[in-house]
């Protein structure tokens, strides 16, 4: 059997023959290669525009869905840094840093270990999501959380305790919370962490070849700066694929007023102060006059007793009124609302 294998040497010069013997072929090609170059000049070179495509990484997500994702979560983003703030009582920036798509496998083998490597379940997606935070920033939420200032210990390298457990619950739904709203308009989400782990490595919720998009954000308290990363598989949004569209994101902050809306408003806003004002008349008089005048002395306007008040509200005339006196006390009657003017229209 061994006579039978050929030398490279071999190999090589029947290569050179098969070339040399088919000269038609060698026709064919320059032909074609003419065709696909164009018309040019005898002198000109060919530029050919080669993308090479990497199987292991297949772009599965169009681009519009990923600018949909994108701009959908920025948005996300200073919602969630705002109410951070308002749990740590402390300024957090969150801030969008990156939208990739990536194999499992890669994704996996980037974070560290150990991790805050949350499942979530998100109702009607098929699959679960990923929500991993960095124990660099994670730890640093934590202290605070039980009191503590400034200052940072060494970094922990260790799984969470049952009781960082739940601290870490808190954060976690409020990334949830923020989420749910982000997605309104594409999808109603019923969102839930399904277990926390600590080692990615053991967690596979899709093969290590299939595709996700990595949704990175970057957290800083401070001085102190950590990564949260939420991974979509493919296979959870290619349902929906067409409903993450740029009307989705755009209609994101265009939301009609409903009356739950309008009364928390008008709640937050009857605690309010606002500065009022009442003029009872005005008049001029000279400089000299002003020096001169004394305690008793009485200053003529020519205001009558019976035209009402103006109240201004914020430096705006809102009401008519009348003075008085309660209980011992000036005061005034409101008697009618100032309608605003009404709007001149210029017709060109």
């Amino acid at each position: 059997m061994s006579g039978d294998v050929l030398s490279q040497a071999e190999v090589e010069s029947l290569l050179t023959a098969m070339e040399t013997s088919n000269p038609a072929a060698k026709r064919t090609t320059g032909v074609s290669s003419r065709a696909s170059g164009g018309a040019k000049g005898p002198g000109a070179k060919t530029r050919e525009k080669i993308t090479p495509y990497d199987f292991k990484r297949p772009e599965r997500v169009g681009k519009e869905q990923m600018r949909a994702l994108q701009t959908l979560h920025e948005g996300f983003g200073r919602n969630f840094g705002a109410a951070l703030s308002a749990l740590l009582r402390s300024i957090v920036e969150v801030k969008l840093t990156s939208v990739d798509q990536l194999t499992y496998s890669e994704f996996v083998f980037s974070l560290e270990n150990p991790t805050c490597f949350n499942l979530l379940r998100a109702e009607p997606l098929e699959g679960n999501l990923i929500l991993d935070i960095n124990p660099s920033i994670l730890y640093p939420i934590i202290d605070r959380l039980l009191g503590g200032g400034k200052d940072t210990g060494p970094l922990a390298r260790r799984p969470l305790t049952e009781i960082e457990l739940r601290l870490v619950a808190k954060i976690t739904g409020l990334f949830l919370d923020e989420l749910r709203h982000a997605w309104e308009n594409v999808l109603d989400l019923k969102l839930s962490v399904d277990r926390v782990e600590s080692n990615p490595q053991l967690v596979q919720i899709v093969p290590p070849n299939e595709v996700v998009v990595l949704i990175s954000f970057e957290l800083t308290i401070g001085d102190v700066r950590g990564m949260m990363n939420l991974c979509i598989p493919f296979n959870s949004i290619e349902r929906i694929g067409n409903k993450l569209t740029a009307n989705t994101w755009v209609s994101y902050g265009r939301k009609q007023a409903t009356p739950e809306t309008i009364e928390r408003l008008s709640n937050n806003l009857r605690g309010s102060t606002v500065e009022l004002v009442v003029y009872l008349a005005e008049t001029h008089i000279t400089t000299s006059d002003l020096v001169g005048l004394r305690v008793g002395d009485i200053i003529t306007t020519e205001k009558d007793i019976n035209s009402p008040l103006i109240v201004y509200l914020e430096g705006v005339p809102k009401f008519r009124a009348r003075p008085g006196a309660y209980k011992g006390h000036k005061s005034i009657e409101v008697q009618q609302q100032i309608d605003p003017p009404p709007e001149v229209v210029v017709e060109e």
